[in-house]
C-alpha cells in the first residue's frame, strides 16, 4: 500500500487550511497514494482560539474533508477540534483534539488521550481527554491512531497493535526546543520497535521556515515527519520545511518482524 505524509504548516483561517489540505491530498493521489496523513491541528494552528471553531464530525469542516476524500478516492487522516463533552455531556467550554479518518470504506475518529501538559504548555486547560484507542482498516492493513504527546506513552501503541494494527499513525504539532526534534524521531522509532508496527509520524512543519513568528509556548511544529519500519529503521524523512513524502507499506514486512521479534506474543500483563 502506498501512503503519503503531508507536512503542512496550518494557520488561523479554516478555509485556507482546507484549501491547503485539498492541494496536498491531490498531490498525494497524483503520486499514487491510497492514504494521506495530515498533522494534528490541521483545522487551525495552535496559538489561536479553538473553542470558537470546534465543530462536530458532521459539521462543515469535517464534511468538506469527507468530500475531498470521496472525490479523490483516497483515505485522509487529519487533525481537527470537536466540542468538549464535559462530565455531564452538556459541554464545558473545552474542545477535543480529534483525528478524523475518512475515505473509501473508512469512517473513524480518535480523541487524543494524553494531553500535553509539559514544557510550559497546559493543553488540559482547553482540551478534554479522549478515553479509547481507535483503529480502522484500509488497503488490507489495520491502522491505529495517536496524536502528538501520545507518542510518549507506549501502552496506547501496544493497545492498537493488540487490536490488529500493523501501522500506527501519529499526527502531531510538536513543540520546539533543544533536542525536541531528536526526541520526536527517537520516540517514533521506539514505538515501532515496541509494537513491530510501521509508524507514520506526521508533524506540522516548522513555521519559522515560512517566516512565521512563534506564538508563545504553543506547540506549532518542528517538521521531521518520518516513516519507520517495524524494526525501527527510518525509511523516509522530511526536514523542517513543509513537504510531502511517500512510502510503501508491505504487510509481509510486519509479519517477518513479528517472527524475528515476537514482543506482542511474549508480553505479560504486569
Amino acid at each position: 500500500m502506498r501512503i503519503a505524509l503531508a507536512q503542512l504548516i496550518s494557520g488561523r483561517e479554516l478555509a485556507d487550511n482546507l484549501l491547503l489540505l485539498e492541494a496536498y491530498a491531490r498531490r498525494a493521489k497524483e503520486g499514487g497514494a491510497e492514504l494521506v496523513v495530515f498533522p494534528e491541528a490541521t483545522m487551525r494552528a495552535f496559538g489561536n482560539s479553538l473553542i470558537d471553531i470546534a465543530e462536530p464530525l458532521d459539521g462543515p469542516w469535517a464534511s468538506r474533508v469527507r468530500e475531498i476524500a470521496k472525490e479523490l478516492e483516497i483515505v485522509i487522516v487529519a487533525g481537527m477540534f470537536t466540542p468538549g463533552l464535559g462530565s455531564d455531556g452538556s459541554g464545558n467550554g473545552k474542545v477535543r483534539n480529534t483525528l478524523i479518518a475518512t475515505g473509501p470504506g473508512v469512517e473513524a475518529s480518535y480523541d487524543k488521550i494524553h494531553l500535553f501538559d509539559a514544557f510550559g504548555f497546559a493543553e488540559s486547560d482547553t482540551v478534554d481527554a479522549g478515553t479509547e484507542p481507535v483503529t480502522f482498516d484500509a488497503g488490507g492493513l489495520t491502522f491505529g491512531l495517536a496524536t502528538c504527546y501520545d507518542i510518549r506513552f507506549p501502552a496506547l501503541f501496544t493497545a492498537n497493535a493488540v487490536r490488529g494494527a500493523a501501522v500506527n499513525i501519529v499526527s502531531a504539532s510538536w513543540g520546539s526546543g533543544p533536542g525536541k526534534a531528536e526526541q520526536w524521531k527517537l520516540l517514533a522509532r521506539a514505538r515501532a520497535i515496541d509494537t513491530t508496527t510501521f509508524v507514520l509520524a506526521c508533524g506540522q512543519g516548522d513555521p519559522a521556515t515560512a517566516g512565521i513568528e512563534p506564538k508563545g509556548a504553543a506547540p506549532t511544529g518542528v517538521g521531521h515527519s518520518v516513516v519507520v519500519s517495524p524494526l525501527g529503521t527510518v525509511l523516509e524523512e522530511l526536514d523542517a520545511e513543509a513537504g510531502l513524502l511517500f512510502a510503501e507499506l508491505d504487510p509481509a514486512v510486519v509479519d517477518d518482524a513479528r517472527l524475528k521479534l515476537p514482543v506482542l506474543a511474549n508480553r505479560r500483563e504486569i
